[in-house]
């Protein structure tokens, strides 16, 4: 039986980026009749900042934390035990100021852990969240295509792909939705100016 993670970025309900997720969810659903989603909506619990008393815990041996050390973790537990048990991923990403939402930064900060999701070894890190696959939905105001002025400005990509490899996922496929401001403005309807990134991720789950 196949487990989707679902991870929403976006703190707009109503964002273009969570309505791919859905269409994906949705989709993926109606494949996997008995597959399990796992939602994690990080507008709705975003986790805290890491603070001195969180690196301490980490970097102490599971076997000498204290009751205190294991309560400061028990939400980076959780959250990795999500990404463990999932076989695959979906998130949903609105660019911010041409990188990622802070709450998925706060996200990416409680599962890279050493020796949970990534470990050193003779070879420097190796990622230990091996054979899952990542669908990254991004939806983005202005236009950051290949070979547009915009592709310097977009730190999405690269910085998500990097982070995905770091921790063993490397089968990783980006779906973005650019151009975004023209449906703010009215100069294209929401409906219109979906339909072909919707159709895309229809065939990729497909």
């Amino acid at each position: 039986m196949s487990t989707l993670l679902h991870l929403d970025s976006s703190p707009l309900e109503s964002s273009i980026s969570r309505e791919l997720a859905r269409e994906f969810v949705k989709t993926w659903k109606a494949i996997h009749d008995n597959g399990t989603v796992i939602y994690r909506d990080l507008a709705v619990t975003s986790p805290k900042p890491l603070d001195a008393a969180w690196i301490a815990a980490a970097y102490t041996p599971a076997d000498v934390r204290t009751a205190g050390q294991n309560a400061i973790l028990a939400l980076s537990d959780e959250l990795i035990s999500e990404l463990e048990n999932a076989d695959e991923y979906v998130i949903s990403v609105a660019m911010h100021n041409f990188t990622i939402p802070s709450s998925l930064r706060l996200w990416i900060d409680q599962v890279a852990r050493k020796d949970k999701t990534f470990a050193y070894g003779s070879d420097g890190p190796k990622g230990l969240l091996t054979g899952k696959k990542a669908t990254v939905l991004i939806a983005c105001g202005g236009d950051y295509k290949p070979g547009t002025p915009g592709e310097a400005l977009n730190f999405v990509e690269p910085y998500l792909k990097t982070v995905l490899a770091y921790l063993g996922v490397t089968d990783v496929t980006f779906v973005t939705a650019g151009g975004t401001a023209r449906v703010m403005f009215g100069a294209i309807d929401r409906e219109t100016f979906l339909k072909p990134t919707l159709d895309k991720v229809r065939e990729l789950v497909a």
